[in-house]
């Protein structure tokens, strides 16, 4: 009897440690999903409060980083504020960061691209593009083809150009005002001196966006055409 309590009593302080390592696992589980489900909250927060004050959702989103800091989402909301208040370098941060987490969140290649591309870094800027399209899961490509175009034309690629509007143009549903894509593809056939497509891009413009500043814009163009 004693040679069994004696085992009993080494069994139970070889099992102690582990079952207090069980449990310190159960709760560090427990303390990560409250974790994340105040980093979430947080953030919704942030973007109920964003339409009305942006302040506001700018620390409720602050907030949710530091509870976690792989909140992709939250990073790239951070992101837009910052871009939002023209804080370039700041909002390019945390799109990286928001990218670190997960390499093929094309939403924030994209928004990069556009911030790399405000600050004259357009072969940065088309890397960018590319690399959020090259998640074929991406709900928006036509997007990133949108701006592609117009980086690729910056740098003088008109036929990369073209073939990125042309893309973008096809989308449906479009995540880009069509008007906005047809008017960039026409000034493309324009300087390509593709007069035919160009004319009737442009024709579509007049009528997409009838009495506005892009229809106006094509009427320009296709004056020239004459």
């Amino acid at each position: 009897m004693t040679k069994v309590n004696s085992r009993c009593r080494q069994l139970g302080r070889c099992l102690a440690p582990a079952c207090l390592g069980f449990i310190t696992v159960l709760v560090g589980c427990a303390n990560d999903k409250e974790a994340l489900r105040k980093s979430q909250g947080h953030y919704q927060e942030g973007v109920a409060s964003l339409p009305g004050d942006r302040q506001k959702a700018f620390v409720s989103f602050q907030r949710s980083v530091q509870v976690n800091p792989a909140n992709k989402e939250a990073r790239y909301a951070l992101g837009h504020v910052y871009a939002l208040q023209g804080k370039l370098p700041l909002a390019e941060r945390q799109f990286r960061e928001a990218i670190k987490i997960d390499e093929s969140y094309s939403e924030a290649h994209t928004y990069l691209g556009q911030i790399l591309a405000n600050q004259d870094r357009w072969d940065e800027a088309i890397a960018s593009y590319k690399l959020a399209l090259a998640n074929p899961l991406y709900p928006t490509p036509d997007l990133a083809r949108f701006h592609l175009g117009r980086a690729l034309a910056h740098q003088g690629d008109l036929h990369g150009s073209m073939e990125a509007f042309e893309d973008a143009a096809s989308a449906s549903p479009p995540s880009v005002p069509p008007a906005m894509t047809h008017l960039e593809l026409g000034r493309v056939y324009y300087q390509l001196g593709y007069t035919t497509r160009a004319r009737e891009v442009l024709k579509k413009v007049a009528t997409m966006d009838k009495g506005g500043d892009l229809a106006e814009a094509a009427s320009e163009l296709l004056a020239r055409l004459k």
